[in-house]
C-alpha cells in the first residue's frame, strides 16, 4: 500500500476533525485542531510549522502536529502548558503511519525529534520508540515529570469510600466550617465569559506568587483565547466556589472524552483557612461524578492535595531521538 504525506492547515484539520475522531486515537484535548491553533497562534512564530497527515490510499492514518526550528522537530506545544503530547494515530497503524513519517523527516533534512510530556501509553512510547530503534536511531527517553489521575466511582458516597477515615472526618469536618461562614455555592461556567474568567485570573493569581509570575499578560492573552476555543467545543467547565456570593476559589477544567481534566485553579488567600482550594477540587470532582464521568485528571505536577484526594501517579517522560542517516 502506498502512503501519502499531506500538508494540512488548522482549518482543514478542524474542518475534518469529527469524522478522524472516529478513525483516530485522539485520546487527549492538547492534540486538538483547535488547542493547536491557539497555542501556535500565541507562541509559535519563532519555528516553522509541520503540520502533516499520513494518508493510506485517500483515508487519512495519522496526523504528526509538529514544529520545526534548527533542524529539530517537536510538537506543537509546549510542556508548560500542554500537559501531555503525542501523535493522532488509527489504531493498528501506528508502524505504517511511523514509517512514512520518519521516511519524510529525513526526506526533509530534520536531524533531531525531541518530544515531551509522554504518556506510557503514548504513540511515542509504545510504538514509535520501538521502530526507531529497530532502525538504528540513537534514542534517550528520560522521566520529564509526573502527573496523576483519578478513576471514578459511579456514586459520591462510593468516592467518599476510598478515602481513609481520618481523610473522611476531615473533610466533612472543613464542609461543616465552612457553612457556618455563611452559604457556599458551587457552580460552573461553559462559557468564557469576561466577568468569570476575569475573577479566575484575580484569585489564580492571589493564591501563590509563583502562579502570578506564571500569568504574565501574553499567557493571560493565550487562557483567554484557550477558553473561548474550548467553550466553543463544549469542554470548558469554570468552576466558581463562593461563600455568600463572595468567590473564594475556581477551578479550570476541560470536559473530554469521558474526563475531566484539572488545568488550573486559584482561591483568595484570606479564605485559605477554610480550606477553599482543596474543598474546590473535592467540588469539582463531587460534580464530575454526578454527571457520571469516568476518570478525573489532576494532569501534571506532585502536589500533595492531589494524592490525599486519591490520585494515582503516573511518570511523564521526555524522548530525544536522533534520525540522521
Amino acid at each position: 500500500m502506498k502512503y501519502t504525506i499531506t500538508a494540512e492547515s488548522f482549518d482543514s484539520l478542524e474542518s475534518a476533525c469529527d469524522d478522524l475522531k472516529q478513525r483516530l486515537r485522539w485520546d487527549i484535548p492538547f492534540m486538538l485542531p483547535g488547542w493547536l491553533r491557539v497555542w501556535w497562534q500565541a507562541f509559535g512564530t519563532a519555528s516553522e510549522l509541520y503540520l502533516r497527515s499520513v494518508r493510506e490510499g485517500k483515508g487519512v492514518i495519522g496526523i504528526a502536529p509538529l514544529q520545526i526550528k534548527d533542524g529539530v522537530a517537536c510538537f506543537i506545544g509546549s510542556p508548560d502548558v500542554c500537559d501531555y503530547m503525542d501523535f493522532v494515530v488509527a489504531p493498528g497503524k501506528e508502524r505504517a503511519f511511523f514509517t512514512a513519517l520518519l521516511d519524510n523527516l529525513q526526506h526533509e533534512g530534520i536531524k533531531e525529534l525531541y518530544l515531551e510530556s509522554l504518556k506510557p501509553d503514548s504513540a511515542v512510547m509504545t510504538s514509535l520508540i520501538p521502530l526507531a530503534k529497530s532502525r538504528g536511531y540513537e534514542v534517550a527517553c528520560t522521566q520529564q515529570d509526573v502527573s496523576l489521575d483519578l478513576e471514578l466511582p459511579p456514586t459520591w458516597e462510593e468516592y467518599l469510600n476510598t478515602l481513609t477515615p481520618k481523610q473522611r472526618r476531615e473533610t466533612g469536618r472543613r464542609f461543616r466550617r465552612l457553612d457556618e461562614m455563611g452559604d457556599t455555592t458551587f457552580r460552573t461556567v461553559e462559557t468564557a465569559e469576561p466577568e468569570a474568567m476575569n475573577t479566575f485570573f484575580k484569585l489564580l493569581r492571589q493564591s501563590r506568587p509563583d502562579k502570578a509570575a506564571f500569568m504574565t499578560a501574553r499567557m493571560e492573552s493565550f487562557f483567554r483565547a484557550l477558553a473561548d476555543s474550548m467553550a466553543e467545543a463544549k469542554m470548558l467547565r469554570l468552576g466558581m466556589m463562593e461563600v455568600s456570593t463572595l468567590p473564594v476559589a475556581a477551578v479550570l477544567c476541560f470536559d473530554y472524552n469521558e474526563t475531566v481534566y484539572l488545568y488550573n485553579s486559584g482561591y483568595d488567600p484570606q479564605h485559605g483557612f477554610l480550606s477553599v482550594g482543596l474543598l474546590s477540587k473535592v467540588l469539582s470532582i463531587k460534580d464530575s461524578i454526578a454527571r457520571g464521568k469516568k476518570r478525573y485528571d489532576f494532569l501534571k505536577g506532585a502536589e500533595e492535595y492531589k494524592y490525599r484526594l486519591k490520585g494515582r501517579e503516573i511518570p511523564i517522560y521526555s524522548c530525544k531521538m536522533q534520525i540522521e542517516k
